[in-house]
């Protein structure tokens, strides 16, 4: 992860970014990270390979002549990115194939930044007619720049496939590092770039643009887009209030545990930043507080600023309490305005039909505490500043003041998910854990427990209840963090610091570690810092620090959870299904050789398998459960890890079309199974795994006389070298 923020750090236009964000918020597994090198070396790429079981790493060099290791090695990589679903996205597409079409109308020089497959660059080169130009020519010149190897790659088989590998010069270099006279001949006339994330500057839109302007192209260029437009509107949704304040929904829980003590209400917080999120999901837990309003416009085509403000009066349209701040923005793709693209949520556009797709989301920004009341008709004042890749937003009333965010400070903060926070925060999560863990502790005196996860939830629940007990924190993930979140909140919590110790970067417990005493307690929620993008059965880590941890365990130990249930449901998932499917012609450019490197559902030859990939099942747009939900597999955890096999038939219990299985882990707490925690698709604070088809199945309840399959039956094995899950399926 720290390669891919470094990496996005100092080149901003590559795809590379793209992939960290998504590795970091979406579908991304946590198997692979890569970064380019520069200059003479950016034809070999490191790939950090990571295990998730155990958190270890490795550095792997990958060159561009390695063919096959290459080919198998990123190939997983690029499956969970957002690449996919971006391609699939038909409004965007031909909003910006007219808008090409419509600025380039001669022959020219045009220069394509983060070229991913080289769609807008083939769009480009498609417009003008051009043929292969000379050395000293450059007009009917295409330069398609991409620093992403992998990406490279699979751009240049898109390119020969639809006999365009010469008419465009593919330069596989940060944008920043090239040099006019050296890697182009001229600077370019025309721009073309997509390089947006959610929040619209995350990718480095702003530094990239600075530098195309300052050394890449000419004066006044032709750019497509032309410019973007940031929107906001204020909402009061109590969902979203319980994604960021964790201070006062715990004042409301009787457990007796503050992780948010009176007077540190900041120490743990999640991010200041916008979180990208489908509203659309939420649209009827969502009150409108006051209408859209224009925040920044961001013009293409002239050189940006690296720092602005806007201040605005906004008038409220009822009366409530202004929890969040959502935002999205719209495109305007050609000079004279009549070309659009936007990422509003529907009830702005009004539409009731078109693509839904996850590469592009409206953003949330949690207002501090319980949010500012307002009363129809106020008058607020907001505030808004950007910097190179980040917007942030302030509002206050006539009545208060604008707050002060420290967006680098100097004090300690835990930063955590607002889904984190909102489990953190949940009552009834928060008594579960507590009723397992008062049960655990009944007649065990000075126990020595041992917290094998990142939960502070666990470390602080266990010290409060019981006064002679001995912790043992591993925090694997949080490490110094954890140390110094503990010092703060120990007084309040009503135990002294130095009665939980914290093993930072102990890959294994000895007896001399535990002064010679066994565990008699090993728990966790479970719970890794840092995994939050991460399939739920990769939580199953705990399982294998469990076995590594098995010499010093009592014979009695007590663990908790004791097991876990893999849980699976079939489902219609039409928008989902739709943002991965095959591709084939794209405006009239043939795609299909991406299909299996992008992870695509289809008729693809064997042995091309459609990925498994994190989802938050609730924000996927249309769903329907069609199946009960069934428990495919146990994981015992009073045993060492093992391999695991399980086989269960799912009868249909709705009619429609299948388009994948949800999959998820219930975690069973304590041996009577009388506190079970699920991650299911009811729990909006986990992500799903999901199985896509690689096409869909028309299916019927065991009452229908349609020639529909009745049932299906999927058959999982768990490898616990690799921790990886392997699904089949059969319909009959």
């Amino acid at each position: 992860m720290i390669s891919l923020i470094f990496k996005a750090l100092i080149d901003p236009s590559s795809s590379l970014l793209r992939i960290a964000q998504f590795a970091l918020t979406s579908h991304s597994k946590p198997f692979t990270r890569v970064r380019p090198m520069s200059s003479e070396s950016s034809q070999q790429v490191f790939q950090l390979k990571v295990d998730p079981l155990t958190g270890n790493s490795e550095w792997v060099v990958i060159r561009e002549d390695e063919e096959e290791a290459f080919g198998n090695s990123h190939k997983n990589l690029l499956a969970t990115t957002s690449y996919l679903d971006m391609l699939n996205d038909s409004t965007r597409n031909r909003a910006f194939r007219d808008a090409i079409d419509k600025t380039i109308t001669k022959p020219c020089h045009v220069l394509d930044i983060g070229a991913g497959t080289g769609l807008l660059s083939m769009m480009a080169a498609r417009a003008m007619g051009s043929g292969e130009p000379t050395s000293a020519d450059t007009k009917g010149m295409v330069t398609a720049c991409e620093s992403y190897l992998p990406m490279v790659k699979l751009m240049r088989k898109v390119l020969h496939l639809n006999s365009m590998g010469r008419n465009i010069n593919v330069i596989s270099r940060r944008s920043d590092e090239l040099k006019v006279g050296v890697d182009i001949p001229s600077r370019a006339d025309v721009l073309v770039s997509e390089i947006l994330d959610s929040e619209l500057l995350g990718e480095g839109l702003i530094p990239t643009l600075q530098h195309a302007h300052d050394m890449l192209l000419v004066e006044n260029p032709l750019t497509v887009p032309y410019r973007a437009t940031t929107y906001g509107q204020l909402v009061e949704s109590t969902f979203l209030w319980k994604l960021h304040d964790l201070y006062d929904h715990e004042a409301k829980a009787s457990d007796g545990v503050r992780l948010l003590p009176t007077g540190m209400d900041t120490i743990l917080r999640v991010k200041l930043q916008q979180h990208p999120m489908h509203c659309d999901a939420i649209s009827k837990e969502i009150k409108l507080l006051s209408e859209p309003f224009k925040i920044f416009e961001f013009d293409f085509w002239k050189r940006p600023d690296s720092h602005r403000e806007s201040e605005l009066l906004i008038k409220a349209i009822d009366d409530g309490r202004v929890h969040a701040i959502l935002s999205w923005w719209m495109l305007q793709l050609d000079h004279e305005g009549t070309i659009f693209y936007s990422t509003a949520p529907r009830w702005i556009t009004k539409a009731s039909t078109g693509n839904w797709c996850d590469h592009w989301k409206q953003c949330v920004w949690f207002l501090p505490g319980k949010g500012i009341c307002v009363g129809k008709g106020e008058q607020l004042l907001f505030r808004a500043i950007h910097t190179d890749t980040s917007v942030f937003y302030n509002l206050a009333t006539e009545h208060t003041e604008l707050g002060q965010y420290n967006h680098v400070s100097g004090d300690f903060h835990l930063i955590l998910p607002p889904e984190r926070i909102a489990i953190y925060g949940d009552s009834k999560w928060r008594f579960s854990m507590l009723t397992a863990l008062r049960n655990a502790l009944q007649e065990r005196v000075q126990p020595l427990c041992v917290v094998a996860d990142d939960s502070i939830f666990l470390t602080l629940i266990v010290a409060n209840l019981s006064k002679t007990a001995h912790v043992i924190s591993l925090f694997p993930g949080l490490r110094e963090m954890g140390v110094k979140y503990l010092q703060r909140v120990a007084d309040a919590n009503g135990f002294t610091a130095d009665r939980v110790k914290v093993f930072q970067n102990k890959k294994c417990l000895t007896l001399h570690d535990t002064n010679q005493k066994k565990v008699d307690l090993l728990i966790g929620e479970p719970y890794y810092y840092g995994n939050d993008g991460m399939l739920p059965w990769q939580n199953l880590r705990f399982w294998k620090e469990r076995t590594v941890l098995d010499s010093v365990l009592s014979n009695d130990v007590l663990i908790m959870p004791c097991k876990a249930l893999l849980k699976a449901c079939a489902m219609s998932l039409p928008d989902l299904w739709n943002s991965r499917c095959c591709l084939s012609k794209i405006e009239g450019f043939d795609h299909s050789i991406v299909n299996t490197t992008l992870g695509a559902c289809g008729e693809l030859p064997p042995p091309h398998d459609p990925p498994l990939l994190p989802f938050f099942i609730w924000q996927c747009g249309e769903i329907k459960e069609l199946s009960e939900r069934l428990t495919i597999m146990e994981f015992e955890f009073s045993k060492p890890i093992s391999p695991c096999y399980g086989k269960v038939q799912v009868d249909f219990s709705e009619t429609g079309v299948c388009h994948g299985f949800v999959l998820w882990i219930d975690w069973v707490m304590d041996a009577s199974n009388s506190v079970v925690l699920s991650t299911g698709p009811d729990e909006r604070y986990w992500k799903q795994g999901v199985k896509l088809l690689a096409q869909p199945v028309a299916v019927k309840t065991n009452g229908s006389t349609a020639s529909e399959y009745r049932y299906a039956v999927i058959e999982a094995s768990f490898d616990p070298s690799s921790g990886e899950l392997s699904i089949s399926h059969a319909f009959t």
